[in-house]
């Protein structure tokens, strides 16, 4: 499919990862509506980078936790499209445990809450818009800790209820891939260590963890690196723009973690 002339929306868009992927999808054409909510101090550059694309583009401010504002916002897509092509479920709050320590009971709702349910809502929302499409292409976006939960040096970053959500999302994935057949596609995109989620970019990268705990996850990653924007920026146009035959699927970008956690020994003699 091609992105030019696309409507698509993307989700918190406000910085990092949603508006890296926002930016790349206004540079191939697509028409965007982008939404924001907190982050109130990113909200001036996010209007300018946006405006400097020239990109066709509205930005909605909108509490994704609040099924009024999801409901608001699918009806003003309705109102200026009357479709939507793309969707890019990007949202997300994951609590690290070296920074929040101890469980509450309102970060664990907020993990789920945020990270699951608000999923659910906004394809609840706007399926039918993807109906109206002729073709159309919903990417989750998720993280390894679904796969790998608190465990090894991952349990400096991953909360369980983070972890429990990204399962979830799977299971999401393949139920909406069912309901959308044949025209609208759907897959998941699922992130490891990844600048402004994980890595860099994030108070808990520059302020909490040590110069050892930050080599441990690269170190624990085949690739030897932290992923970038750009690497999930090109993963999204692959999916909508390269692979029409896909959906209903996972595509694990970690750079290797999960696989990292098994070496390879030195093929034994054997006794032949």
């Amino acid at each position: 499919m091609q992105i030019k002339g696309k409507i698509a929306l993307v989700l918190g868009a406000v910085k990092g990862m949603g508006k890296g992927i926002g930016l790349a999808l206004a540079n191939e054409g697509a028409r965007l509506v982008l939404t924001r909510h907190d982050w109130e101090d990113s909200f001036d550059s996010m209007e300018k980078d946006f405006a400097a694309s020239k990109a066709d583009h509205m930005i909605i401010s909108a509490d994704l936790c609040n099924i009024k504002d999801i409901e608001m916002l699918a009806l003003r897509i309705e109102k200026k499209y009357g479709r939507l092509d793309i969707l890019i479920n990007n949202i997300e709050r994951g609590g690290w445990p070296t920074v929040h320590g101890e469980y509450i009971e309102d970060q664990w709702d907020l993990e789920i809450e945020t990270t699951l349910k608000a999923k659910q809502w906004v394809f609840t929302s706007v399926f039918p818009l993807l109906k109206k499409a002729k073709e159309a292409v919903v990417i989750n976006i998720s993280s390894i800790a679904g796969i790998i939960g608190r465990s090894g040096p991952a349990a400096l970053v991953f909360n369980d209820g983070y972890a429990a959500a990204n399962r979830g999302i799977s299971s999401l994935t393949e139920t909406w891939a069912r309901l959308g057949a044949p025209h609208v596609r759907v897959n998941e995109i699922m992130l490891g260590i990844f600048d402004t989620r994980h890595a860099r970019g994030t108070r808990g990268w520059s302020q909490v963890l040590t110069k050892e705990e930050k080599q441990s996850l690269i170190d624990h990653t085949l690739l030897n690196r932290t992923g970038t924007i750009e690497d999930v920026a090109k993963a999204c146009r692959f999916i909508i723009k390269d692979a029409p035959y896909m959906t209903g699927s996972v595509i694990r970008l970690d750079g290797g973690y999960v696989l990292a956690g098994e070496k390879i020994p030195p093929m034994p003699g054997g006794i032949i």
